[in-house]
Order: structure tokens, then sequence, then C-alpha cells
């Protein structure tokens, strides 16, 4: 991919509960990350998730959690590798149903909130999720956190036969190794628009970020999140992807 995707979490409401601004930020957007079920959404909120996502053109992918949804899937839960395999291939079953009845597929996976953060940590949680994409489908891609050092990641999914998508934030501070500063620490989420679109600009355009202590850092990411739960984060969506088109 030459070009860097836009990817969102979307459908994440369950019932009456509404989480986000799934309208707003869809026309913007290349790939939604679907919740399946286990941390957000349903079966209704699922389908007309996917019902949005085509009437935009924009590719659905899986965004598969821990089966934790008062903690909204960002609690780490004691689970085996079999059963991080199994959780998520039933939670990729569910999305592809919903994807066939409205003529679409599902395009690649992304772990979601702990599940996404273990396996960037913990090589037998990354090496579980990889069997059940191989599994599944070895063709979808997996999305997992651009680092400063990707080859690991890179040659377990060579040994799985899997394609990696690696992405980047624009609205989240880095460490020098090229993880998410955590949300308990200062700055580590940026709130101003002009900074978030100028580091989604670095990111497109190949360019070095500053490291929380100020080093560079360079990361290679076909993918950027963007997030769309208020007015602010909305307009910073739609201000990048201005910017990523006039780069095309």
């Amino acid at each position: 991919m030459a070009t860097l995707l836009l990817n969102a979490d979307m459908g994440e409401s369950f019932g009456t509960w509404t989480m986000g601004q799934d309208e707003a930020v869809m026309p913007f957007v290349d790939l939604a990350n679907v919740a399946c079920g286990f941390h957000a959404a349903d079966p209704d909120t699922m389908r007309r998730t996917v019902q949005l996502a085509n009437a935009h053109g924009v590719k659905v992918g899986a965004h598969p959690a821990y089966p934790d949804m008062v903690g909204f899937g960002r609690r780490s839960l004691a689970a085996s590798p079999a059963e991080v395999e199994n959780m998520v291939l039933y939670q990729l079953g569910a999305l592809h149903g919903i994807c066939v009845a409205e003529g679409t597929q599902v395009h690649y996976l992304k772990p979601h909130g702990a599940l996404y953060n273990d396996m960037m940590k913990e090589e037998a949680v990354l090496a579980a999720i990889m069997r059940a994409v191989a599994a599944f489908n070895p063709t979808l891609p997996l999305m997992l956190m651009a680092t400063a050092n990707p080859q690991p990641a890179q040659e377990l999914a060579e040994q799985h036969g899997i394609t990696l998508w690696f992405e980047a934030f624009a609205d989240r501070a880095y460490d020098a190794a090229g993880f998410l500063v955590p949300r308990s620490q200062p700055s580590a989420v940026h709130h101003a628009p002009g900074v978030i679109v100028e580091q989604a600009r670095r990111i497109a355009a190949g360019e070095p970020l500053a490291a929380i202590d100020g080093s560079p850092l360079r990361l290679t990411a076909h993918t950027l999140c963007v997030h769309g739960d208020n007015p602010e984060s909305i307009a910073a969506v739609a201000a990048i992807r201005r910017m990523l088109d006039s780069m095309a």
C-alpha cells in the first residue's frame, strides 16, 4: 500500500447505549474496525455498521477483544494461547456472517484494547492471533503497532504465512522504542488539532517524529488510526483526510 490508509474503531455501541460518532467519521476513513461482540456491539449494531461501511465504500475489518464488555476490553484477562486463538476465531466468524449477508467480506483483523497491547508484549499471544488468522484466511492481513523494530513481528508473521499491516497513531505520544506512552502519564494524548495533523503528515511522509524523550523516531506504517468520539477529533480526522489526499 503506497498510500497511508485511515482506520477507525467502529460499531462499539451496545443496544441503546451509543459509543462514538460512526456516521460522522465513516466518510473520511478507508478502513472500519468493527467490534465483534466481546468488548462492545451486538448483532444489530454490527450489521448497521457493516451497512454504513458499504454505503461509503469503506473496507470492514474485525476488531476482536477479550470477553470483557464491562471493562470495554481494556483489561487483560488470564487466557491460554489456545483460548486466545479460539476467541479470535469465534469473533471472526460472527463478523464474517454479517458481512456475507451484506455482500462484503472481512478484509483484515485488528485486535482491540488489552488484547492488542498484550500481543505487542507477549509473543505467545501474538502467535495465537496469527494462528487464528492463518486458520480462518491466510490472506487476511493482521494490523499491529508500528514500532522502531518491526523485524521480530515480521519474522513471526512469515512463519505463519500471513501479512502484516503496521499501524501508527496521530494523536498519541511515543516512547523511544516506538511504543505508545501509557494514557496514565502526562502528555500521552495529543489534543491540539494542529499537533495531530502534523504528526499524521510526518508519518505519511516517512519523516521522524519526536519521541517523548526528544529523540527522533521513524515509523514505517501502512495505516493510521484516527478517533472520532467528539467534535474536535472529527475535525482532526477531516483535516487529516484532506492532508493525505493532497499528498496523493
